[in-house]
C-alpha cells in the first residue's frame, strides 16, 4: 500500500543529480520538513569510463548511512535500476551520491519519490 493512497495530500516528483567530481557526496534528494516520502525509482548510469557507484540513505534522526548502492562498478553505458520495493523517508532524511575511481566521472543519478504531507500541531 502507497502513503499515497491513503487519502492524504501527496504529490510525486523525480530528482536528479549529476556527478562529475570523484569522490565527492552529492544529495540526490532531502525529504522536507512536513512531509514522509516513499522511494518508489533510483536509477544510476554511467556516461564515462570504469567507475564505482554509492548511493546512501543517511537518516537524519541520528545522522546513520545505510547503502542503497554500494561500490557497483559501471563501465561506459551501464546501469543500475531500483524498483520493486519502497524506502519510507521520514523528515530530513536523504538520499546521497558519489562517484569514485576514475579522475573525471559522470554518473547520472535519479529518483522518483511520493511526498506525503503531514499536518502540523
Amino acid at each position: 500500500m502507497s502513503l499515497y493512497s491513503q487519502g492524504k495530500p501527496a504529490r510525486v516528483v523525480s530528482k536528479g543529480v549529476v556527478c562529475t567530481v570523484e569522490d565527492q557526496v552529492e544529495t540526490l534528494y532531502t525529504c522536507p520538513a512536513n512531509c514522509r516520502a516513499e522511494v518508489s525509482m533510483l536509477y544510476c548510469v554511467n556516461a564515462n569510463g570504469n567507475t564505482s557507484a554509492v548511493a546512501k540513505w543517511v537518516r537524519a534522526a541520528d545522522s546513520a548511512e545505510f547503502r542503497l548502492i554500494g561500490g557497483k562498478n559501471l563501465g561506459t553505458g551501464e546501469f543500475v535500476l531500483l524498483t520493486g520495493a519502497t524506502l519510507v523517508l521520514e523528515p530530513g532524511d536523504a538520499i546521497t551520491c558519489v562517484a569514485t575511481g576514475i579522475v573525471s566521472p559522470e554518473l547520472d543519478y535519479m529518483c522518483t519519490v511520493t511526498e506525503t504531507f503531514v499536518p502540523v500541531g
